[in-house]
């Protein structure tokens, strides 16, 4: 006859600690499973995996939430959210000695993204997490573990895992709002279009080390320039209106401290959907856009990087260049090759972290190195032929060189965390003031 798993706390209370992987194997619950998967050898070790599955027939989530592979990621998403939620309501947390009690999922940040944390098909409903089983010393505490699986984790699975006690609105607009970013960004294509940033918006943070909304009393909301204004339309919002920024190179210029960055953090974070309230879930970029940055020290390994260094010292090959610890430019010529090999197509960039040799070699430092004794051709001298002969736009925060005026096909102008195009007068001071490089 099986064991119940109350039966088998009871066999193992106040053993040593490795007692505790006889409890290995599968359960039943009034109305779930519970299914230990892998148990720890000690308290300090990384906590057992455990898994909660509850029948369909019993959770009752209406299958139109989870009948397309987005809205099946942003549903099981939204399950997990809750299920962390519920975590920090019913786990009483540390009871024992170094991880005993504590209970975790793998929730993520603002972004809606596939993980194995949940899974919801037609026939069940299944959230994966962790728990640390409790111990005194190396000693067993059964009746802890038993608060841990008789008490706290059935409350989880009523909390999380049964349609009946969520929020069906709250559901509906967490599946509904993945859906229609990820509808925008499907038209950015057909539409010669780059990104999406949706009026009302709000891009600043809340902390440079924290992903979350600056609050609504203080963020200034995003109103796009009417030369950029476009319509697109969403299954669930229908038309919406904000700044389309076009194929070809955009810069954004502008004073410090006045969004240049923040404008291209949330670009940058557009491959991605975003959680209803975040302030950024409609701000949508292509999906094989890529941050590009210097990254001094890091291996390269059979990059060609010639189109940007070539002609090196002592005719080292640059069409299969290796490193073990690469320069700024170095760095920053492989990871662009890297990603136009994985098939991107749109490059963002910010000159604050950027190698400035790579980016630029203004008149005075071609007069004194002429172009034939420098390795290095700068990124401004091939990112207009990126876009016109290979269809790679670039979308680039400039503050400090005016000489990529003469590349830009389109000038946005952040004052105040608002943008302004000022494309014609960006050309008109290239052509009134020429670059002599």
């Amino acid at each position: 006859m099986k064991l119940t798993l109350e039966q088998r706390l009871r066999q193992i209370d106040r053993r040593g600690y490795p007692a505790y992987k006889d409890l290995a194997g599968d359960y039943d619950f009034p109305g779930f499973s519970l299914h230990l998967d892998r148990v720890q050898g000690d308290p300090f070790a990384s906590p057992s995996l455990l898994r909660v599955r509850v029948p369909q027939e019993l959770a009752g989530f209406p299958p139109p939430l989870y009948s397309s592979p987005i809205r099946r990621v942003a549903l099981e998403d939204y399950i997990t959210r809750q299920f962390a939620l519920a975590i920090r309501r019913f786990v009483k947390g540390n009871r024992g000695t170094g991880k005993s009690g504590m209970v975790a999922v793998d929730v993520g940040g603002q972004e809606i993204l596939e993980r194995t944390a949940c899974v919801v098909d037609d026939l069940f409903v299944e959230v994966r997490f962790s728990a640390g089983l409790p111990a005194a010393g190396r000693t067993v505490l059964a009746n802890e573990a038993y608060a841990i699986f008789y008490q706290e984790i059935p409350k989880l699975v009523q909390s999380a895992l049964y349609y009946t006690a969520l929020d069906e609105d709250a559901v509906r607009r967490h599946v509904e709002v993945a859906e229609d970013a990820q509808a925008l960004r499907d038209q950015l294509e057909v539409r010669s279009l780059v990104a999406f940033v949706a009026d009302g918006s709000v891009l600043p943070r809340e902390s440079g080390i924290s992903p979350r909304p600056m609050p609504s009393g203080q963020a200034v909301p995003f109103d796009s320039p009417p030369e950029l204004r476009v319509e697109l339309q969403a299954p669930n919002r229908g038309k919406m209106v904000g700044m389309g920024i076009p194929t070809g190179v955009t810069l954004i210029v502008g004073g410090g401290y006045h969004g240049k960055s923040t404008l291209l953090s949330a670009l940058e974070m557009g491959v991605y959907n975003h959680i209803p309230g975040d302030g950024r879930e409609y701000v949508v970029s292509r999906a094989e856009a890529v941050k590009i940055r210097a990254e001094d020290g890091r291996r390269v390994e059979g990059v060609d990087i010639s189109p940007f260094i070539s002609n090196l010292p002592f005719q080292k090959d640059t069409t299969a260049f290796s490193t073990d610890n690469a320069s700024g430019s170095t760095s920053q010529a492989a990871n662009i090759v890297e990603a136009l090999e994985v098939g991107s197509r749109l490059l963002m960039m910010d000159e604050d972290s950027c190698a400035t040799n790579f980016m630029i070699r203004d008149e005075r430092m071609q007069k004194l190195v002429p172009k034939e004794k420098e390795p290095i051709t700068p990124f401004i001298d091939q990112v207009q032929n990126l876009h016109q002969e290979h269809d790679v736009s670039t979308i680039l925060v400039i503050g400090g060189s005016g000489d990529y005026f003469d590349v830009a096909d389109t000038v946005l102008f952040m004052e105040n965390y608002r943008p302004r195009v000022v494309t014609q007068r960006a050309h008109r001071i290239a052509a009134e003031d020429p670059s002599q490089r």
